[in-house]
Formats: C-alpha cells, sequence, structure tokens
C-alpha cells in the first residue's frame, strides 16, 4: 500500500517571520492528518529554520533544487551533502520552472536525481507537458522522455528511491487544472511504462499530481487510483488550504 504524500513548494517566498508562521501554522494542524507524509520545501536559506520550527513533528522536509555535484567550484550551487546536514529529507528535481526559465535539460535534471540518491536525499522528480505540447498529442512522449533519462543514467530501479510529480506546466500557477480524469490518464500511463520494466518498482513508486491542486479539488484528484499524492504551490503557502489537502490524501 502507498502511502499518501504531500510536499509543499514554498518557491521563492518567505521571509524569517512568515515562514516561522507558517511552520507553526501547519505543525498546529498535523493531528487531523491521518495517514499522509508532509513535506515541506522551503528557500534553500530558510532550510535550518523550517527544520528547528518543524521540531517535534512529523512534517518533513525538503529542499527545492540539488547540485548534481557534491563539492567544488559550483558558485551559487548546494550539494546533497550540504542538503542532509541540514535535515532534508527530500529534494525537488526537474521543475518546470527549472526547465523552462533556467534551461535545465533531461540529462541534467537526472543527474540531480543521482546526486540526491547517493546522499540519502530522496529525489522528487518532476515531469510534465507544456500546453503546445498537450495540444499536439505529445503528453505521453513528453513525459516518457523525461523519465527515459533517469532510467537511461540510474537504472529503472533507482525510480523506487523517490518520488514522481506529474505537473501539466500549462496548469501550474495559472488556476487551471487537469481534471481528475486527464490527470488519471496521464498517472496511469507513467505507471504503466515502469510497470514494463520493473512491475514490483510501478506498484511501489508514488505518483504525485502537481498542478494547481488546492483544498477545493484535492479530494476528487487524490481519489483517482494512481494519483497518490500532490506537488503543491500556492496553496502550501496558507496553512489551512494546505491541511485540508493533506487530511484529503489521508
Amino acid at each position: 500500500m502507498r502511502q499518501p504524500m504531500v510536499a509543499g513548494n514554498w518557491k521563492m517566498n518567505g521571509s524569517s517571520d512568515s515562514v516561522k508562521e507558517l511552520v507553526a501554522g501547519i505543525k498546529e494542524g498535523m493531528g487531523s492528518v491521518n495517514n499522509a507524509e508532509v513535506v515541506v520545501c522551503p528557500p534553500a536559506v530558510y532550510i535550518p529554520r523550517v527544520s528547528g520550527a518543524a521540531d517535534g513533528s512529523n512534517i518533513k522536509i525538503g529542499s527545492q533544487n540539488i547540485c548534481d555535484q557534491d563539492s567544488g567550484a559550483f558558485t551559487g550551487e548546494i550539494s546533497g551533502t550540504m542538503l542532509k546536514d541540514v535535515g532534508c529529507e527530500y529534494a525537488i528535481v526537474g521543475h518546470s520552472e527549472r526547465r523552462a526559465l533556467y534551461g535545465e535539460s533531461d540529462e541534467l535534471v537526472a543527474q540531480r536525481f543521482a546526486a540526491a540518491r547517493r546522499n540519502g536525499v530522496k529525489p522528487i522528480l518532476c515531469i510534465g507537458e507544456t500546453l503546445e505540447e498537450r495540444e499536439s498529442g505529445a503528453t505521453n512522449d513528453v513525459c516518457a522522455r523525461q523519465i527515459d533519462a533517469v532510467i537511461a543514467l540510474e537504472g529503472v530501479e533507482a525510480l523506487a528511491d523517490g518520488v514522481i510529480a506529474y505537473e501539466p506546466v500549462w496548469a501550474i500557477g495559472t488556476g487551471k487544472t487537469a481534471s481528475p480524469e486527464q490527470a488519471q490518464e496521464v498517472h496511469a500511463f507513467i505507471r504503466g511504462k515502469i510497470a514494463a520494466l520493473n512491475a514490483d518498482v510501478a506498484d511501489g513508486l508514488r505518483l504525485l499530481y502537481g498542478g494547481s491542486m488546492n483544498a477545493a479539488n484535492a479530494a476528487e484528484l487524490l481519489g483517482q487510483p494512481d494519483i497518490d499524492g500532490g506537488l503543491i504551490g500556492g496553496a502550501s503557502l496558507k496553512p489551512a488550504d494546505f491541511l485540508a489537502i493533506c487530511q484529503a490524501a489521508g
């Protein structure tokens, strides 16, 4: 049985005071979350503060990115060893904003995935198509290509050490959401693709939906058989909304 997971991606938002209040609000409501694994991914500079504020709760900490190298002359990067050192259990890799705004290739994302694994950090691999790609019928091809880059580098078994988040780019921050049926269709394709290579890995792999999930639509999305949780953007900055999604997850 796959444990539901809800991860909040705070993106480049927050201050020392606001992240403290946000964690306090989530922490206060954790008693109403029965089964879901709850992860928050703050901006890197606030990871130690958030980790300290979350102490004594079941809230886990993730980063929004991770360097493909472990140390050295890589100005501005943060390594898996560093993230592990400050309490990160997860790292988002390949978010659509990293791919689109900063030109991260499938191959670089795969290397970041590998870096997380070798440092004992669980990667959350983001995949998904643009509106143009969806309208041209390329959704499955795009998702397959992005997954195949990781499989080519690490092998399909490596996916068992991480999580995959399907995030249709056209539904991120736009207020648009894939219908539960649309999201399920892609999630089923992803699981089926991996099952063709390793059924056990596919069966145990958690697939998150990451396209404008909120308190109002979470239950219906999470009710789909291959949607195991959510990667939450805007709603993760509001404790009540974020907790409502966590409660809907289990």
